[in-house]
């Protein structure tokens, strides 16, 4: 959790190509049914997480507040002071760029099904029909890998490539921060996106627990939530394949999954994406 939220924090100005961070503020809420033997246990690894990747990342942690909660809320916030050379603002995206993804999508879908197996819902028992425990957990495991891996690299390549916008893809999914993204461009342009890189087995699993009277994560409509999801980076054609191709020789994921057409300032999916599964 606390690598998740620190990775989530600084994705809010990697997104805006910053990747000297000043300092950052640590939020803990501790949940109020945890026993004090389990907060001994509990918070010190949260902590312990959110340090590490800052220091990953090359941020001091300067304070912060922690707070008894209903539940448990690990966040933050990052900041930083920047010359206009260091930020690439994020609406100069024209007609002709490629839309670039550097990270899968279906964290959500990886997060309910692991937690519906756990704890024995009933929405595992329409799932476990459609997905191995075995897969649940791969899938599961992958999503933490994601969760847990920096922006910074992605952030870094935006200025070696010329980045025209970006955004990162979280609470409202690939297609509603897509939305949000068009909707600032300075050019009258739409955002067509054709591909939809998803972690393995999780397509063919949102689309039977729809048929079986299931939870619709709405992954393939763009509408399923991300945590510390990648960033959605506009790049010229050329620029884009060499973005991916440097993304992926430094062990990292990337993939060209749209186009920046003249239009509206809007953004949509394809009525049949094109779906790549991922594995890490």
């Amino acid at each position: 959790m606390g690598k998740v939220a620190c990775a989530n924090v600084l994705s809010d100005l990697y997104a805006m190509g910053v990747t000297e961070v000043d300092n950052m503020l640590l939020l803990l809420g501790i949940a109020k049914e945890l026993s004090n033997e389990q907060r001994k246990v509990v918070i010190p690894m949260i902590l312990e997480g959110f340090r590490d990747l800052a220091k990953e990342a090359g941020v001091s942690i300067n304070g912060g507040q922690t707070v008894v909660n209903p539940w448990m809320i690990i966040g933050g916030v990052a900041t930083s002071v920047c010359t206009k050379d260091e930020i690439i603002m994020p609406n100069q995206a024209v007609a002709g760029d490629k839309i670039v993804l550097t990270k899968p999508l279906g964290t959500q879908v990886a997060v309910n099904l692991h937690q519906w197996m756990n704890l024995g819902t009933p929405s595992w028992n329409i799932a476990k029909d459609l997905i191995s425990e075995e897969d649940v957990m791969k899938g599961f495991e992958d999503a933490t890998i994601s969760m847990t891996t920096l922006n910074l690299a992605a952030a870094r390549l935006m200025h070696k490539y010329g980045a025209h916008a970006a955004t990162d893809v979280t609470g409202f999914g690939i297609l509603g921060h897509s939305r949000n993204l068009a909707e600032f461009q300075t050019a009258d342009v739409d955002f067509s996106i054709h591909t939809l890189p998803i972690f393995a087995r999780f397509t063919e699993v949102c689309k039977q627990l729809i048929e079986k009277g299931g939870r619709n994560f709405k992954l393939l409509q763009g509408l399923s939530s991300e945590t510390s999801g990648g960033l959605l980076v506009c790049l010229s054609g050329e620029s884009a394949e060499k973005f991916v191709e440097e993304m992926k020789s430094d062990g990292g994921k990337a993939w060209i999954v749209g186009d920046v057409v003249p239009g509206t300032k809007t953004s949509r999916i394809s009525e049949n994406p094109n779906i790549i599964e991922v594995t890490y």
